[in-house]
C-alpha cells in the first residue's frame, strides 16, 4: 500500500509568513496553479481514495486530484493543521516579541509546552495516530491513497510512521509537495520512499 502525504498549495498567509493553524485560509492564485500541477503529478500515482483535512486550503487541493482521478474525497477534521491558539495570524517575529517566555519554552520543550490556548503536542500526536489507524482500517491496508493535509500535521504523521528510524530528524514539506510512504499489511511496517517531492512543479 502506498500512502501519498500531500501538503496543500500556497495561501496568502504562507507568503506573509503568518501562522495559519486552524484558520480557514483559502488558496491564492499561485496555490490554485500549484494544485493543478500537483494533480497532474499524481496521474502516475493513482489512488482509490483521498483523505483530506476539512480546511478549505486542503480541500481545494484535494478536489484537483479528485477531479482528475475521479475518486472520492473523505473529509477528516482530524487532519487539520496544528491549532496554535493566540499565535494564529501572527508571524514568528511577532510571536517572539509578544510572547517571549511562552515561545522560548515551546521552542525548547515542545513536549511540555504549547502555544497559549493552543493544541498540545500530545493531542496532535493522538489524533494523527488515530487518523492513520482509521485509514488503514477503512482500506484494509491494501489500497493506495492520498492524504492531503498541512505542514506541521504531516510532520507529526511522518514522525509516527518513522518512529523506529531516529535518523530521520528534520521533516519539512513544501506547499503542494508529495511524500510517499509504503505500508506493508504483513509486517505492519512503514517505509519512507520519497519525501517532499516537488518535481511536478517544474
Amino acid at each position: 500500500m502506498k500512502i501519498y502525504l500531500i501538503r496543500h498549495g500556497q495561501t496568502d498567509w504562507n507568503i506573509q509568513g503568518r501562522i495559519q493553524g486552524s484558520h480557514d485560509i483559502p488558496l491564492n492564485d499561485t496555490g490554485r496553479a500549484q494544485a493543478e500541477l500537483l494533480a497532474k503529478g499524481m496521474d502516475s500515482r493513482p489512488v482509490s481514495k483521498i483523505f483530506s483535512s476539512s480546511l478549505i486550503r486542503a480541500m481545494e487541493t484535494a478536489e484537483r486530484i479528485s477531479t482528475r482521478q475521479k475518486v472520492e474525497i473523505y473529509s477528516m477534521p482530524q487532519l487539520i493543521e496544528v491549532e496554535f491558539g493566540k499565535w494564529e495570524g501572527m508571524t514568528w517575529d511577532e510571536i517572539m516579541e509578544a510572547y517571549p517566555k511562552e515561545y522560548a519554552l515551546w521552542a525548547s520543550c515542545p513536549d511540555e509546552a504549547s502555544p497559549p490556548e493552543g493544541e498540545t503536542r500530545e493531542h496532535v500526536i493522538s489524533r494523527c495516530v488515530w487518523t492513520i489507524r482509521e485509514i488503514l482500517r477503512i482500506t484494509g491496508g491494501r489500497e493506495d491513497v492520498a492524504i492531503v493535509s498541512h505542514g506541521a500535521t504531516i510532520a507529526y504523521i511522518i514522525s509516527y510512521m518513522m518512529r523506529d528510524h531516529p535518523e530521520i530528524e528534520s521533516i519539512i514539506v513544501e506547499n503542494a509537495s508529495i511524500t510517499t510512504v509504503n505500508y506493508s499489511p504483513l509486517t505492519e511496517d512503514f517505509m519512507l520512499l520519497e519525501m517532499n517531492d516537488t518535481s511536478h512543479m517544474e
